[in-house]
Parts: structure tokens; sequence; C-alpha cells
């Protein structure tokens, strides 16, 4: 007979990369959504001898989870951003740029290897993942209240009932529907609705590829033909962010090609692709620079989400550092 740890395990584990999507949907923040993960895992063994079995275990995680969620979220009282959502893009040219900004909570990539499981996903769980981890559908889910964005979350993304969603969250059935009602409203308010936010952006390898090439050769012809006219580039910490292609294309020929030495690693993101940029030292090694998560409408490139974070690196499975 298995021992209860064993049959906790057995019971529990296959849920453990939707729990750390759903973490990661509800704080914006991959490492917030990894410590809370674990505190849910902790509680729910400690709790599993007490469980009853009146709702699924599934449901029991998602409880415990969620409520972890909230929690982080009623102490920190602050919602992760991207830059374009502290104001409109520069029009000052890219020789103008905003110091950097640690101290403003940052929303962060997601690193698609902790969340995706090759052996069991099927097409249709990898394309709602993508539409449900795009990094303009999290941002847009931050600026909800948190009990609509977790009653949003459980009933659109995760299908759950209005019954099952009531038991997460411990309200009424009338309180679910009101809070999904209000927050529904409030993304399309912001324009960020979800037919607007979750709108198909495959980024597809043929583009990466050329993306990478472009870069590690300092090609702006390359690169021109990757971009959309109405592309941006957002770079956290750095609050400035640019719109539309001339302005792009001018920070990249004054600021970025500008005899550098790169290397660039394909890397998959937030349900697409992206790179993991290293930029050439004196010694001849290169350097972490940023993680980018590229996203593309009809085959060309309509944003790059530049993260200047070395530490993100790490939840990448990459160094800091490699040899030249």
């Amino acid at each position: 007979m298995p021992s209860r740890e064993a049959e906790f395990a057995r019971r529990s584990d296959p849920f453990r990369r939707e729990l750390l999507a759903h973490c990661y949907r509800m704080l914006g923040s991959f490492h917030d959504a990894e410590d809370v993960l674990q505190e849910t895992y902790l509680r729910a063994w400690r709790g599993y001898e007490g469980f009853e079995e009146r709702a699924s275990m599934r449901t029991w995680l998602y409880r415990i989870a969620t409520n972890a969620c909230l929690n982080v979220l009623e102490r920190s009282g602050r919602q992760r951003v991207l830059p374009s959502g502290l104001g409109p893009a520069s029009t000052d040219g890219p020789g103008v740029l905003a110091a950097y900004a640690p101290e403003i909570p940052w929303l962060q990539p997601l690193p698609d290897a902790a969340v995706a499981d090759p052996a069991a996903d099927d097409p249709a769980t990898i394309a709602d993942r993508h539409e449900t981890t795009r990094l303009a559908f999290v941002a847009a889910l931050q600026r909800l209240p948190a009990r609509q964005r977790a009653a949003l979350l459980l009933r659109d993304a995760l299908d759950l009932s209005a019954a099952e969603t009531a038991e997460v969250l411990e309200l009424s059935v009338a309180a679910v529907n009101s809070a999904l009602q209000r927050a529904r409203g409030q993304l399309a308010a912001q324009r960020a609705s979800q037919e607007d936010a979750m709108r198909s952006t495959s980024t597809d390898e043929r583009v990466v590829a050329q993306y990478v090439a472009a870069f590690e050769a300092s090609d702006m012809g390359l690169l021109a033909g990757l971009l959309r006219r109405d592309v941006r580039l957002e770079m956290p910490p750095i609050p400035t962010w640019f719109s539309g292609y001339d302005d792009v294309m001018r920070f990249f020929a004054e600021r970025v090609m500008t005899g550098v030495t790169r290397r660039l690693v394909p890397i998959q993101a937030n349900g697409g692709f992206g790179v993991a940029a290293y930029v050439q030292r004196e010694d001849g090694s290169f350097r972490a620079h940023s993680i980018q998560v590229l996203e593309a409408e009809d085959g060309a490139i309509s944003c790059v989400y530049a993260f200047l974070e070395r530490g993100m690196f790490a939840a990448f499975g990459l160094p800091e550092m490699i040899d030249g």
C-alpha cells in the first residue's frame, strides 16, 4: 500500500505546471509564482489528511494557490507593469532614455519550459496557454482588482464552472458572476478586451532565426524587413518605450547596432518565441544582456519586449556568462 506522501504526490504532481502558469497570470512575476507554488504544495500536504473530497483535487489545489496569490497581492498592494502601462511612447528620439527604475514592480517573462509538458500537452492546450500567457494579456490582467482577476482567470482561462470558481474563491455564485462581469467590462474599457489582448500573435522559428542573424551581423537591412509598421519596443526596467517603425528602427540604428558583437540564443517564452541576448566583453567572453520576447503578426514582428534583468537567465536555464 503506498504511503500517504506517495499518494499525495501521485494525485497532486500532475497539476504543478498548470498551477505555476495560473500563479504567473495572477502575479505577473515568474519568481513570485514559483514561491507561491511551493507554498501551495506545502499547505496542501499539511492539509491533505483533512481533505474531504468534496471538491476535486484540482479545484482544491487551485483554491489554495489562488488564495495564496491573493494574499501576496494584498500584502504588496502594487501591480506589475510594462513601460507602456506607465505613459505614452517616447517622441524624444533614441538619445533620451530614462534611467533604470528597479523600484518599479515590472512584469517578468515566463519560461515555457516551466509550464509546458511536451509529453502531455495537446494542440488545444498549447494554443490556450499561448493566448493566456501573452505579455499584453498578462499586463492587462494586472490592472484588474485581484478578486476580479482571479474570477476571470478561473472562469475564462481555466474553464472552471461558476460553482467551482465560487468554491475556489469562497464566494457565492452570484458574487462570482458579478466579479466576472466587472472584470470583462474593465478590460474592454481599457481597450484590452480578451479579443484584442489575446489576438493571435504567433512568432515562428523562421522569424526568430532571421532576427538572430540580423543582430549577430548588425544587419539593419535584414532587421528592417522583419518589423511591422506599428512595431513596439519595450525594455524594462527602463520606463522609456518606442512605438512605430521609424522610432524603433532609429533606436536600433543609433543605440544598438553600434559595432558591439552579440550572440543570441533562441528561447521559448510566454507561449511563443524569443531570444536570450549576450554582449561581448573586452576579454572576448559574452555577458548576459536581455531576455527578449518577440510577438509577430502576419509573419512580421509586432513587439519586442527586452527584459534587461540578468537574473532571469537562470529561469531559462541559461548562464550569465558564455565563452567567446
